[in-house]
């Protein structure tokens, strides 16, 4: 098993990746998670184990589900393109990786599979900063010891218990509340949700439920002063998000429409929408995330991390990224206790007020607890570098 340097070891940063492991980790949610696209409960996942030739491990995780609810990949795909035709990239490559941005070059020839990628790319990112000693937040350039986040809300049986939940997550400071909406919960939901609480940082979240068709009823979502409306047309669609964006005062996010920086630019250009959600996994990657950061705060436009039910790997991933200067909206990566019994790191994630302090340690800052992965792991797979 790998070992990890501590704060202020600096080693060379080349890395010479010697071995890999593909964890497949079962875990259950709290409460079950409803969106647009169906509930959630048992949540399988891909954590994936870089080890280079020191001995240093780094960890990455694939945030694809088990069907294509979200977006074309699966748990199963991305095992196959990680073990086909990604990690033969990096464990057979006759050069070492000077430097993370590489990653996302040397797997330019495969089509998509972005979540594939980033869960390896993640991985590297996080050896690079072992190696070098910093946390990743630094590696990544980001400059905040503190971030704000905000809670994802599940549709709900009825609207009493989504009250109550807003009111319980009020209370414990998060920043922002943000629910799923769809056809026949939306509208009056909202209103209510109003009345009862006037003045909380409020979006709402589509996962692409609507068309053009329901202009006139989008429409009305301009009375509740939200932060901002989600996604709310299809998945892969710029041009009528543009069209919708232009009717409403409310501000659009884009969240499944962009998987890349070039997405990012052409929908701000065509005023697609004036916030990006920036996820890591749909866009393949820390390097791309940045690139995309980068962009956004040359244009003035902010963005904002998403979640995808993370565990406390991708959780940190998130977290580090988050540290980016223009990331001046509340995400969605709240404490580990959000979604699960008993993390697979150490320390959980938690939020104080609202906030979450940024981990100073090498790398992504917590430590895979072992003994609780062997727990939730329903297979391994390991493969050798061929120059090992």
């Amino acid at each position: 098993m790998g070992r990890n340097l501590k704060q202020g070891d600096k080693g060379t940063s080349e890395i010479y990746l010697h071995s890999a492991i593909i964890y497949h980790v079962l875990m259950k949610l709290k409460e079950p998670f409803a969106a647009s696209f169906g509930n959630i409960q048992d949540k399988h996942f891909l954590l994936v184990e870089l080890i280079d030739r020191d001995g240093v491990s780094g960890w990455g995780e694939s945030v694809a589900f088990t069907a294509p609810w979200y977006n074309e990949e699966t748990l199963e795909t991305n095992h196959f393109v990680i073990e086909h035709f990604l990690l033969p990239e990096l464990l057979h490559a006759p050069e070492p990786i000077r430097h993370p941005d590489e990653v996302s070059a040397r797997f330019r020839h495969i089509r998509r599979n972005n979540m594939a990628k980033a869960a390896l790319e993640e991985a590297v990112w996080d050896i690079y900063a072992r190696k070098t000693g910093q946390p990743l937040a630094h590696a990544l350039g980001g400059r905040k010891n503190q971030i704000d986040v905000g809670v994802s809300i599940g549709i709900q049986k009825t609207v009493p218990d989504l009250l109550h939940l807003i009111e319980n997550y009020v209370t414990q400071g998060y920043k922002r509340i943000k629910i799923k909406i769809k056809p026949g919960w939306d509208v009056g939901v909202l209103r209510e949700i109003r009345r009862h609480f006037p003045d909380i940082a409020l979006m709402a979240d589509a996962n692409s439920a609507y068309t053009l068709n329901d202009l006139d009823h989008l429409k009305q979502l301009d009375e509740f002063d939200l932060m901002m409306v989600e996604q709310p047309l299809d998945h892969d669609d710029i041009i009528d998000h543009a069209r919708l964006q232009k009717e409403l005062r409310t501000p659009l996010c884009l969240d499944e429409s962009i998987h890349s920086f070039e997405d990012a630019r052409k929908a701000l250009e065509l005023g697609s929408c004036r916030i990006i959600n920036i996820k890591i996994g749909r866009v393949g990657g820390l390097t791309e995330a940045k690139r995309i950061h980068d962009f956004c705060m040359q244009e003035g436009v902010p963005v904002w991390c998403g979640g995808m039910l993370e565990s406390g790997v991708g959780r940190a991933h998130n977290i580090a990224l988050t540290t980016l200067d223009q990331f001046t909206l509340p995400g969605d990566t709240s404490a580990s206790s959000r979604y699960w019994e008993e993390d697979i790191i150490t320390p959980e994630v938690t939020v104080d007020r609202g906030t979450i302090t940024v981990p100073a340690a090498p790398g992504i800052g917590y430590e895979v607890n072992r003994d609780l992965l062997r727990k939730y792991t329903v297979s391994t797979r390991a493969y050798q570098a061929s120059n090992s």
